[in-house]
């Protein structure tokens, strides 16, 4: 990915792109900060999501599938943070149709036209007269530029801070924005997990074309992260194009397509990389790479079981060099290994070669295992795939979150 063909911004706002407009406010679901969030297109976007893979779907999930199967199309996604809306039943799917219903009336566009999230605590009702009277409060700061961080801040929950993202570029001559904002701590291991991440362009592109790329970008990047190894009910990706920026319709045969899709798959990493970095507790980032795989898949699964790994996790939090714990990930993440041909390095340092351990000096490793990102590289010389995967080391402070956390 050559990021030199697009500009990262560094105040990223993801009302930037034309037609956007976000807001958040506090309605009473959590005690003091922000709880309800919502971003509108002053025209009809078109749009694409992937959700959980878990069973248990959140009513909010089932609403949102239900708007994009109509048209493709959201102009608006309304979203609150503090309690999920799952395993809530036939009241809570009702409860996520009001809140469709009511945020459509707020804007006077079709029901069909609004996407519904939520995030935080699961089996417990929601407040309805405290969202409704919220909804009415954002709809009247629609199409008003609010704090930069108001949206970003009501979809939280137990992250401590915000994740945003945006890009700009040029295609036909247009100036192009990518935006990015996703909330996700805990409860992090797509296919897709506690997350909720939204990323809205003003590009020229139809929903269908959007849906396969935000897919392939899903696959590569926010199903690349894990914090402790639990898929939530919740986890929603939305993209939306307004349209505006009046380039000719993007499909795989424009000649930028290649260049749209690096960036979009650059926000979409980032997003994810936040993530992992925010995981509960987290002190560190974990980034690793298996290289010279069989396949992609192989690749994948490999590097998913290093950062997946509590013995991996705990040890970086501990900043030991641990090598048996990464080899034994690699082990089951793909049963296909040759042992004798691994090579593992931790940064530029290499600790096993052709499956076997090789001298270095501990406490150079172990300073290496102190900084905030620890890339660990993994050689299986069997074929030419790789795969990258993020995730965090495991620490006290993860218990002490969980443990307390309210039910």
């Amino acid at each position: 990915m050559n990021t030199n063909q697009f500009q990262v911004i560094k105040d990223a706002r993801i009302d930037a792109p034309k037609g956007f407009y976000a807001t958040g406010v506090h309605c009473g679901i959590k005690r003091k900060r922000k709880d309800l969030g919502m971003i509108t297109c002053t025209v009809p976007a078109q749009a694409a999501a992937v959700y959980t893979t878990n069973a248990f779907r959140a009513a909010p999930l089932k609403v949102t599938e239900e708007s994009m199967e109509k048209e493709g199309i959201l102009q608006a996604v309304l979203v609150n943070s503090g309690n999920a809306n799952a395993c809530t039943g036939k009241k809570g799917l009702a409860d996520a149709y009001q809140m469709r219903a009511d945020m459509a009336t707020q804007l006077r566009v079709p029901d069909h036209y609004v996407g519904v999230c939520s995030t935080g605590i699961i089996g417990e009702s929601l407040p309805m007269d405290r969202i409704q009277s919220g909804i009415h409060e954002l709809g009247l700061q629609h199409k008003q530029k609010t704090k930069n961080e108001d949206f970003a801040e009501a979809i939280l929950t137990t992250d401590t801070l915000v994740k945003k993202v945006q890009v700009e570029l040029s295609i036909d001559d247009q100036h192009i924005k990518i935006s990015g904002v996703a909330k996700g701590s805990g409860m992090i291991n797509p296919n897709m997990a506690t997350m909720l991440g939204f990323i809205t362009s003003d590009i020229k592109i139809e929903s269908v074309v959007l849906q396969s790329l935000l897919w392939k970008a899903t696959e590569e990047t926010f199903n690349m992260i894990t914090v402790d190894g639990d898929s939530s009910t919740n986890d929603t990706v939305i993209a939306m194009a307004s349209g505006l920026a009046n380039n000719t319709s993007l499909t795989p045969q424009h000649k930028d397509w290649h260049l749209f899709v690096d960036a979009f798959t650059y926000v979409c990493r980032e997003l994810a990389k936040k993530i992992a970095r925010d995981g509960e507790g987290a002190s560190r980032l974990i980034v690793a790479t298996v290289r010279n795989a069989h396949s992609l898949l192989m690749a994948r699964q490999i590097s998913k079981a290093i950062i997946s790994s509590n013995l991996v996790k705990t040890a970086i939090f501990g900043a030991d060099a641990n090598w048996g714990r990464i080899m034994c990930a690699i082990g089951y993440g793909d049963k296909n290994v040759v042992p004798d041909r691994v090579e593992i390095k931790i940064g530029d340092i290499p600790l096993v070669k052709e499956g076997q351990p090789l001298p270095f000096i501990k406490k150079q490793v172990a300073h290496l295992l102190t900084q905030e990102t620890i890339p660990i590289d993994v050689d299986l010389h069997l074929g030419k795939e790789q795969a990258t995967a993020w995730g965090c080391d495991l620490t006290y402070e993860y218990i002490k979150i969980n443990a307390n956390y309210r039910t």
